[in-house]
């Protein structure tokens, strides 16, 4: 099961490791290079920028906005939920994997990551008649629709669920409806 920056490195063990996977489970996620979401995020271009790394590091800048930008129903992120998404991050040196993550995303082939991204990508077609579930929140501005069709393109044999008050982290907008998918899947 994958979600966001855990499609490409979930997804890139499982194309080295294939005989361990059973089922896939994905959820507003890519494993494409380059960047298959359209334009580039605004806030990932600042990241990607020098001055990026004051934001994310110094300013602490960069998870809140993240969050509340791509979360439908923002009400679901009480203090004690941000709180938590926040506690692995206390501090600027703790910051690097964020700063890290969002640089490390492919976008043209000269990025560092392009080439394992690629290799990840190749090896997907493996899965073909792998059971796969994928449940995609369909407001989210980073990984829109268009992700989605690419993947039933890849997976036509997918059972697909489209929450369409949900954005990018669907797991907050409708965390209910997700498990109860989720759950169905495994029965």
């Amino acid at each position: 099961m994958v979600h966001d920056w855990g499609g490409p490195v979930g997804l890139g063990f499982a194309v080295r490791h294939p005989q361990r996977i059973k089922r896939l489970v994905l959820l507003n996620t890519w494993a494409f290079a380059p960047w298959p979401g359209g334009p580039f995020p605004r806030l990932l271009e600042i990241i990607r920028s020098e001055r990026g790394e004051n934001f994310v590091l110094k300013k602490n800048g960069y998870l809140e906005p993240a969050l509340l930008g791509t979360t439908h129903h923002t009400e679901n992120l009480t203090p004690s939920v941000m709180e938590s998404y926040k506690a692995p991050y206390p501090t600027p040196e703790t910051r690097i994997a964020l700063l890290c993550w969002s640089r490390d995303i492919p976008v043209q082939e000269s990025d560092v990551s392009y080439a394992e991204m690629k290799r990840i990508e190749l090896g997907l077609p493996q899965f073909a008649r792998t059971p796969t579930l994928i449940v995609w929140g369909m407001k989210d501005p980073v990984l829109p629709p268009s992700v989605l069709r690419l993947w039933q393109q890849l997976y036509p044999q997918a059972i697909t669920r489209e929450i369409e008050d949900a954005s990018h982290f669907l797991q907050e907008d409708a965390s209910e409806r997700v498990v109860e998918y989720i759950e169905a899947f495994f029965t």
